[in-house]
């Protein structure tokens, strides 16, 4: 269980990270990441970090993909973790 802790507290700090970057990066007018490496960020762990790299950013809160792609991650994966400390 230990590992699973670990893999989303890298994954939800490397998503909060690409969030900003990508802010940084549009303010600059430079390459920018790609939204599908946000969305999987997000669909691979990291929902809460992108979550809050959207709000303390101010970052693709205008886009509907975002508003809802990255909410149901954020469900999907608090199921997924009940889930495991109750199979655990």
């Amino acid at each position: 269980m230990q590992f699973v802790w670990l893999y989303l507290a890298v994954i939800n700090a490397v998503a909060l990270i690409l969030y900003g970057l990508d802010k940084r990066f549009a303010k600059r007018g430079t390459r920018r990441i790609p939204e599908r490496t946000l969305l999987l960020s997000a669909f691979f762990g990291g929902a809460l970090g992108a979550a809050i790299g959207m709000l303390l950013f101010r970052h693709k809160t205008k886009k509907p993909k975002f508003l809802v792609l990255v909410p149901i991650a954020l469900v999907l994966w608090i199921v997924t973790v009940i889930l495991l400390f109750r199979i655990l």
